[in-house]
């Protein structure tokens, strides 16, 4: 059977089985459906015009594709309209993340609240049109700020992290009195498939959840599995879903069969009234079954039997909702059947309108809500302070401007002080952030000093940290999280990439989730702890469309630059990382034992405001903006991170050799500084790109890249550490550039 003989024999299957119905005793609609319901006639009736619109999106979708070449989307729902109950037992202002596969829950919510127009909506996101009110034409997505559903692009259970912040953040912002997204009693509702629940975001979400039970902390989230029993064409064990989570701890389990309306909406019930009452989290199976394949393109019939197909389409819950409705006299088959047709030419109808409508045709289009940026609004708020008195509660009675030079764990360590001081919402957490005060002592003394609701500690899943920040971002407050090494982020890199980065892009910027994930990062530790604790891994974050990439180096330039990560997070809705290097936490000196040449005054606020330009003492700085030291004539060294602590040191050696450099720090290494980079490379016209990080996909490739692009044609030279893991010991320096390595290139460049 083809993919379109599938789809003819699921649509004409649901035609034979009612016509072959036969009518009974009519009963008044606003009586219950059956004794002991609590679903009347009524309500059945709206259920079932949501699964048939339902049934008709996915049609319709198939049918724009191969009859009109308008279609670009066709992963449907069919098979899955159960999940109506689920939204009928939930309120329109509870958040939901939905699966792919929940467009009745999307339609029947849409009827919960006027002035929507779902089936239109996703039509028009199915055709590309720049009309799709949440992504613009950007994707097909089930999303809509008016109904509280947060847009997911490809839900392999990547939302469930996030599904957990946002609940987490329902009690949070209570508990600080500061004004959250969503209803005081409101609870989060995330669908997935069987299939997504065996991927470690799904199983490190839930467990992260069940260990928030365990430990007493409210967490209103219900999970809905929507469970048919394959996962393209892989199957799931059968029974494997209750047997891996029916006996969870803390993890109130209900379950029920998606094709009997009366059974799902029941269980529907019940399951969000616990969550509710109870704030604590609960999982729903639903069991489901999948119709007309994967997606349009799928062959189901190259992994699936006849007969499998056949038991499947008999299966069909349309056909079973229709036999309810009709046994139980609410409807006729007649009845029945004209309702299922004139379903079919109202999305058909709305189809051929949406079909013209205009679709993204500019880069400028495409990329305006990707990563806006407020740069006056960001600097304001970057260099606000609150009132004397009400920082000194926050820094034990001294003001870091009072202490004298600081070192960089230092600076950054008071800045987050002030930060919390200037902005109620904010949050810090993560692995040892609290009490220790973090592995290096960045965060010493904060969670003292503001309460364990502001700062406090996670379990050990990078996933679920960055989930949190994701979720309370979106819920309005202002998170910064932490990542204890830089080679802990890449296992869960895609909550940054998939989930964070994307969500203001496929959302035209209805939804934000503005944060600074802080991270421990590079080399240079003198050869302790290998590759994990020295990782100089960046690439992956510079390739993430509209984050920002802070890399600071000095203690006044960490302080400045981390107000305005936060200012552009709050103003903007930016996603920002900021990578502190580790062997620069605690250094003093530059040149010489006991020249305190890498410690730097706090940066003051009221001096900033009466200074112009770009001081060492700036309360901010702008996004993209670069630094640079001494005014050398002979060459320009680029360099961020250690490297500028090296590249000053060599710069002074080179010096007493008659060769004058200027070394310029990038310090934003995603946007890089390119204007900052292109002035000083013309300045002297040779340049010397000093990059730590690894030869094939560090930032140097950047940097020469911009340098080419812009037409500078001077030298151009390049050092970098090696392409190959960080060993321990002494081994590590084999790896690393070192100062000799960027002084023979400097001279050699000179020389040519």
């Amino acid at each position: 059977m083809s993919t379109n003989e599938l789809e003819a024999e699921v649509d004409l299957s649901f035609l034979r089985s009612v016509h072959a119905l036969d009518a009974c005793s009519p009963r008044a609609h606003e009586l219950p459906i059956t004794h002991g319901s609590s679903l009347t006639g009524a309500r059945a009736l709206e259920l079932f015009d949501s699964m048939l619109g339902s049934r008709h999106l996915d049609l319709t979708a198939r049918w724009l594709r191969q009859k009109r070449g308008a279609g670009f989307y066709t992963i449907g729902s069919s098979g899955h309209e159960g999940n109506a109950a689920v939204a009928a037992a939930l309120r329109p202002t509870d958040p939901a993340l939905l699966h792919y596969r929940s467009g009745a829950f999307f339609l029947e919510r849409a009827r919960q609240v006027p002035g929507t127009d779902a089936l239109y909506d996703v039509l028009l996101g199915i055709c590309a049109a720049t009309e799709e009110p949440i992504a613009g034409g950007r994707h097909k997505v089930f999303g809509s700020h008016a109904l509280a559903v947060i847009p997911q692009t490809s839900t392999i259970a990547s939302q469930l992290p996030r599904s957990l912040g946002v609940a987490f953040a329902i009690e949070r912002t209570k508990k600080l009195g500061v004004t959250g997204a969503w209803p005081r009693d409101a609870i989060t509702i995330t669908s997935f498939g069987d299939a997504s629940a065996n991927h470690s975001t799904a199983t490190g979400a839930i467990n992260a959840a069940c260990h928030s039970a365990h430990a007493g902390h409210p967490l209103p989230l219900l999970f809905v599995c929507e469970d048919n029993g394959i996962g393209i064409s892989v199957a799931t064990p059968s029974g494997w879903i209750r047997a891996a989570y029916g006996q969870r701890p803390g993890l109130k389990f209900f379950e029920a069969d998606g094709g009997d309306l009366i059974e799902a909406v029941a269980a529907s019930e019940e399951a969000a009234s616990w969550v509710r009452s109870n704030r604590r989290p609960a999982f729903l199976h639903l069991r489901v079954v999948r119709l007309m394949g994967h997606a349009g393109s799928d062959a189901e019939a190259t992994y699936r039997t006849p007969d499998q197909i056949s038991a499947e389409i008999a299966r069909d819950p349309l056909v079973r909702v229709a036999t309810l409705l009709i046994r139980c006299g609410v409807l006729t088959p007649d009845e029945a059947l004209a309702r299922y047709e004139a379903k079919r030419a109202e999305v058909v109808a709305l189809a051929e309108k949406a079909r013209t409508k205009a679709q993204l045709t500019t880069l400028t289009e495409v990329v305006a809500p990707l990563s806006p940026r407020s740069p006056a609004r960001v600097a304001e708020l970057a260099s606000h302070t609150p009132p004397r008195e009400v920082r000194a509660r926050f820094h034990d009675g001294k003001l870091p401007e009072e202490e004298g030079p600081l070192t960089l764990c230092l600076a950054i360590n008071r800045t987050l002080a002030d930060l919390f001081a200037s902005h109620p919402e904010l949050i810090v957490f993560g692995e040892d952030v609290g009490k220790k005060g973090g592995v290096y002592g960045v965060t010493k003394g904060l969670q003292r000093r503001v309460g364990p609701a502001r700062v406090f500690d996670t379990l050990l899943d990078e996933q679920t940290i960055l989930g949190l920040a994701l979720g309370t971002a979106v819920s309005g407050l202002l998170p910064i999280p932490e990542i204890q090494y830089l080679a802990y982020l890449h296992n869960a890199e895609d909550q940054l990439r998939g989930e964070a980065a994307s969500l203001s892009f496929f959302s035209n910027g209805q939804y934000r989730n503005g944060m600074v994930v802080r991270v421990a990062g590079y080399g240079y530790q003198k050869g302790f702890g290998g590759h994990f604790h020295n990782d100089d891994a960046v690439a992956v974050l510079r390739d993430i469309p509209g984050i920002v990439v802070a890399s600071p180096s000095r203690p006044d330039d960490a302080a400045a630059m981390l107000r305005t990560c936060v200012a552009a997070a709050k103003t903007d809705g930016t996603v920002c990382v900021f990578l502190e290097p580790i062997a620069l936490y605690h250094t003093r000196d530059l040149h010489e034992p006991g020249d305190g040449g890498w410690l730097a005054p706090y940066p003051d606020a009221i001096a900033s405001a009466q200074q112009a330009g770009h001081s060492d003492r700036d309360h901010h700085v702008a996004i993209g903006r670069a630094r640079t030291y001494l005014d050398g004539q002979d060459l320009t060294m680029i360099t961020s991170g250690n490297g500028l602590f090296m590249s000053l040191r060599v710069a002074a050696r080179l010096g007493k050799l008659g060769i004058d450099a200027r070394v310029v720090d990038l310090r934003w290494i995603a946007p890089l500084p390119e204007d900052d980079i292109v002035r000083e490379a013309r300045a002297t016209g040779r340049v010397l790109v000093v990059d730590e990080t690894r030869k094939s996909g560090g930032i140097g490739e950047g940097v020469v890249a911009a340098l080419v692009d812009r037409g500078f044609e001077g030298k151009i030279r390049r050092v970098a550490s090696a392409d190959s893991f960080i060993p321990l010991g002494d081994a590590a320096l084999t790896v690393l550039l070192d100062e000799a390595t960027i002084e023979a290139a400097a001279r050699e460049l000179v020389r040519r």
